[in-house]
């Protein structure tokens, strides 16, 4: 489901990096969310993009989240820099929470450039449970590094600011190896910090480590590289999934519509229950214990091991 939004107030608050501010263009209530959830921004030219919420998630009336410009992006971060305007009204979807926070005495919160949206909240939500947390912030320079001077202003020496020109990478050795006890790990970021977490982290107890990507990974050839049946119960039909198309292009040329929205196998738009069959797991997003149910998978990037997938569509 997708509602109207309005922007209404936009600024820079990093090199690189605009704010907006979202409303209901009628002064109604938005949908309440967690921290480390995300919303669609579904822009005037047709675009979809997905981005942290990063404001309060106590204000009941607005959003805020944070756009890096991206060069060799597809586009999405262009429009907003460039053309979006206060006034200006979009589309909203979600909010949807994928990287939720879970309970802990002790966090250790690692962030690289705008992969520090989805922690804000959870900074936050862990001051006001008053248990124990740091943040290592890294980035490029001092003058990139969004929301720098907030933290610094709200938690003091909690905050660790590690521009790369200034102090070179994170040492995640340091702050990982021996790992944090009884700290569960939270980070976002570009994929060589989050592959870098992951190794320096490797002691970390079993769910500890919790990641957020903006992209998706790279991905493996898949299992087969046949056609597979797919049955789709509730609407009573068959489709056929040749290798040239995915699950849910074949879906919907079955006349069954599929919400989705990054197509990369990274928001989880179109995650679908798996009644029977075994999934090839092809997306940047479910964890290893939910891959290994085999019960959901995301239709868009993700496939079938054997001949057959039964989806609950």
């Amino acid at each position: 489901m997708v509602g109207t939004g309005m922007v209404t107030g936009k600024e820079e608050v990093a090199e690189g990096v605009v704010s907006l501010t979202l409303a209901d263009p009628d002064g109604a209530r938005l949908p309440d969310w967690t921290p480390g959830a995300h919303i669609d921004l579904v822009l005037p030219d047709g675009t979809v993009r997905q981005y942290s919420l990063c404001g309060d998630r106590w204000d009941a009336h607005t959003y805020r989240i944070a756009v890096l410009r991206e060069p060799d992006g597809r586009g999405g971060s262009a429009y907003v820099h460039d053309r979006l305007r206060v006034g200006d009204r979009v589309g909203i979807g979600g909010p949807r929470n994928n990287f939720p926070l879970a309970p802990s005495n002790r966090y250790l919160f690692i962030a690289g450039g705008i992969g520090i949206t989805p922690l804000l909240p959870m900074l936050h939500q862990a001051e006001l449970l008053g248990v124990e947390w740091q943040l290592l912030y890294g980035g490029r320079t001092r003058s990139s590094m969004a929301f720098r001077d907030e933290l610094l202003a709200s938690y003091g020496e909690r905050v660790h600011i590690v521009p790369q020109d200034e102090r070179g990478l994170l040492d995640l050795d340091a702050w990982l190896g021996p790992p944090p006890e009884g700290a569960k790990v939270y980070c976002c970021g570009p994929a060589p910090l989050l592959a870098a977490v992951a190794q320096s982290g490797a002691g970390l107890g079993p769910h500890a480590l919790r990641t957020e990507r903006f992209s998706a990974a790279e991905r493996g050839a898949p299992v087969r590289d046949t056609a597979f049946e797919v049955e789709l119960r509730r609407s009573a039909r068959t489709v056929r999934v040749t290798p040239d198309v995915s699950v849910l292009e074949a879906v919907r040329g079955a006349g069954v519509e599929v919400v989705s929205s990054c197509e990369e196998g990274t928001c989880g738009t179109c995650l679908t229950p798996v009644l029977d069959g075994e999934p090839d797991h092809m997306d940047s997003l479910l964890s290893d214990h939910q891959r290994a149910a085999h019960d959901c998978m995301l239709v868009c990037v993700s496939r079938s091991c054997g001949d057959r997938l039964v989806l609950d569509l």
